[in-house]
């Protein structure tokens, strides 16, 4: 068809799923979705799959180049800057239409405790205090805190980790969510846990967890999203999918 839309899907997220799902079902769409890599078992996505990432900016520009892509949709993680900043950068240069998908941020609410963190290793820092901690971050950031010593971590994670502090205590948990209310009040009660720590991922999936914290008067370390530069960015799949004229 003359007028098919050639589009590079960028996942790794639920709504990525979700676009991967409706893209597939227009005729005037010849659709790749691309995936890190990082999870083993990633959900089910259809069409033709690509994973391990480009290769940097000079790959993505090839890749870019031999299928003809016409649009982008970044809808990686929101804390996932390397590929998001390379993606736009790249798409700005080949005047390539480029969209990132970003879900809304949670906002603190009454009863919220959150301390606010611009980094990882701010988080880390900021444990000093708190001997009992759930951290839920991602397995991709765990080597931050593996110098804190004398503590009791709590690791959920959807892979298999490799994380060892010396002189603390640790229980993994591999779960994969959405997770329930009540669910992560007994998890955080059981383990006597006295601190969260987590990424501002947004969405409904893991935000039990934020839920819990205020229901426990638990405060949570909370990492600010990284800032990125000037880019359309869209917080709905439906004005993504209007915006490409579909």
């Amino acid at each position: 068809m003359n007028d098919q839309k050639r589009i590079l899907l960028i996942g790794g997220t639920e709504e990525a799923r979700r676009l991967n799902a409706i893209l597939e079902e227009l005729e005037n769409v010849k659709l790749v979705t691309s995936l890190a890599g990082r999870t083993a078992n990633p959900a089910e996505l259809r069409g033709h799959v690509i994973t391990g990432g480009f290769g940097g900016a000079d790959g993505l520009a090839n890749f870019l180049d031999r299928n003809k892509i016409q649009w982008v949709i970044d809808a990686s993680h929101p804390y996932a800057a390397e590929i998001t900043q390379t993606a736009a950068s790249v798409c700005r240069a080949k005047e390539i239409s480029y969209v990132r998908f970003s879900r809304l941020s949670w906002e603190a609410a009454a009863g919220d405790q959150w301390i606010s963190v611009p980094s990882i290793e701010q988080a880390a820092a900021a444990l000093s205090d708190y001997a009992r901690i759930f951290l839920s971050v991602g397995r991709q950031e765990l080597a931050q805190f593996a110098d804190l010593k004398d503590k009791f971590f709590l690791v959920r994670s959807i892979e298999k980790v490799s994380f060892e502090p010396v002189g603390s205590e640790t229980i993994f948990i591999r779960e994969r969510g959405p997770f329930q209310i009540e669910d992560e009040i007994s998890l955080m009660r059981e383990n006597r846990v006295n601190v969260v720590v987590s990424k501002n991922s947004g969405g409904a999936s893991t935000y039990a967890k934020i839920v819990a914290a205020r229901t426990l008067q638990l405060p949570v370390i909370m990492v600010d999203r990284p800032i990125l530069p000037d880019m359309t960015i869209m917080t709905s799949i439906e004005n993504i999918i209007s915006s490409i004229g579909s």
